[in-house]
């Protein structure tokens, strides 16, 4: 299964980049997420690894394990993501709309083994909307972090 997504997030490119590859950023907009942890690699070179802990619904949680294939900041990083029945090939492009403003492209190849090929075939549309959701969870994010960032109240004019 292949799919784009696209968003655009109200920040300059080089801000909104900042705020997308911290991974301690990551628990504030992932939905689910519990823990990020680097595995093995050079942390922001290709073929480094890390286990996203994420929660269910139910409470039982799952490990996705994250490998860095291409970081070329701040045009694109991207990277696999691998679970039980599921691989996930992500290429995210950033790209300047405007000066205040970027262009954030997601294109998603999913790969699936198991009962989660048929599975998948009958949840299709879900995909997609999980990764606008998702993308979405960030936009609200880092232009809320932004209009933090410049409140006149903390002192600063």
């Amino acid at each position: 299964m292949k799919y784009t997504c696209e968003l655009v997030i109200n920040l300059p490119r080089d801000r909104m980049v900042e705020l997308f590859d911290d991974p301690e950023n990551m628990l504030k907009w992932m939905d689910g997420l519990q823990s990020f942890e680097h595995v093995s690699g050079t942390p922001g070179e290709p073929g480094a690894t890390s286990r996203l802990t994420f929660a269910r619904d139910n409470g039982e949680t799952f490990d996705m394990i994250e490998t860095l294939t291409r970081y070329n900041l701040p045009d694109e990083i991207s990277g696999t993501y691998e679970t039980e029945g599921v691989r996930n090939e992500i290429e995210n492009w950033f790209v300047e709309d405007g000066p205040n403003a970027t262009q954030w492209i997601a294109h998603n190849v999913f790969e699936f083994g198991g009962f989660m090929r048929i599975a998948a075939w009958f949840m299709r549309p879900l995909f997609k909307r999980q990764s606008l959701k998702i993308m979405e969870s960030f936009k609200v994010f880092a232009e809320s972090t932004a209009l933090a960032s410049e409140d006149p109240s903390d002192g600063g004019e």
